[in-house]
């Protein structure tokens, strides 16, 4: 009878269909790196670099990156040296393009980037209103520095952009900003991913119509400045196309803003 008992336990092991693995989340951060330099003003990519390291994420939308842009950065190419550190791909979105000091040297650009373990198969450097601050007198004007980065992420390829709103206190620049981009996400079909710093926080009235179309991965946590953090002005945000896990923000003051990084779930379609 045991035997026979151990037989059919056997068999029915044998047949049980095996449990299907939980999908990987995509793993998604935001960071504003300060041009390399920490909460003490002192720059160090490699510090930067660590602790972008240690934020584990698939892709990291960047702002206020430098290339060759000063000697507040050593004129060094942070986009490319991050990317070879990291062992990761980039895209790099300047903002301002100016001629180089001398003869011979390379631009000075000031802008976005976007690194990522998947392979980038498009990209793009986008127009969105800005206030430039290195004109003087300026007037709000179309200008380049959103970045949208197509990866071939895991479950199929994922739009991601990275952006940087204006910081003064009146938010007309941001509200034109936030249209902007809205038009950008909405004209194509497909999962999206926003990220950047918006140098405001989520109830702020020019970011509310983001939340129409996106979800805010919310760290429930400040991020700025980043010793002592008293708002939130750093975003993940996602498509409908994706469900939120988890997000944090992480306490370090490499920069000094705190990055935000989310774990987003692929939602799957609801058959009819």
């Amino acid at each position: 009878m045991r035997l026979a008992v151990a037989v059919i336990a056997a068999v029915l092991a044998l047949g049980a269909a095996p449990a299907a693995a939980a999908p990987r989340p995509l793993t998604v951060a935001s960071y504003n790196i300060h041009a390399g330099a920490g909460q003490d003003g002192v720059f160090d990519l490699a510090r930067t670099a660590a602790a972008i390291r240690d934020l584990h994420a698939d892709v990291v939308g960047l702002q206020e990156v430098d290339v060759h842009w000063d000697a507040r950065s050593e004129y060094r190419d942070e986009a490319t040296e991050l990317a070879r550190a990291l062992k990761m791909h980039v895209f790099f979105a300047p903002i301002y393009d100016l001629d180089p000091p001398a003869p011979g040297a390379p631009r000075r650009q000031y802008g976005l980037a976007v690194l990522s373990r998947f392979p980038i198969v498009a990209a793009r450097n986008l127009e969105i209103t800005r206030l430039s601050t290195l004109t003087p007198d300026a007037t709000p004007a179309p200008a380049p520095g959103f970045a949208e980065v197509t990866v071939a992420a895991h479950g199929g390829p994922v739009r991601v952009y990275a952006t940087h709103l204006d910081y003064r206190a009146d938010p007309s620049v941001r509200q034109a900003q936030v249209a902007d981009m809205l038009a950008v996400l909405d004209r194509l079909p497909g999962p999206e991913i926003l990220t950047g710093d918006f140098n405001a926080e989520p109830a702020a009235p020019e970011l509310a119509p983001l939340w129409t179309d996106l979800a805010d991965a919310d760290p429930r946590a400040g991020t700025y400045p980043a010793a002592e953090p008293v708002k939130r002005i750093d975003f993940v945000t996602a498509s409908p196309h994706f469900g939120i896990r988890s997000a944090r923000a992480v306490a370090t003051t490499a920069s000094d803003h705190r990055p935000v990084v989310a774990e987003l779930d692929r939602m799957r379609p609801v058959s009819s």
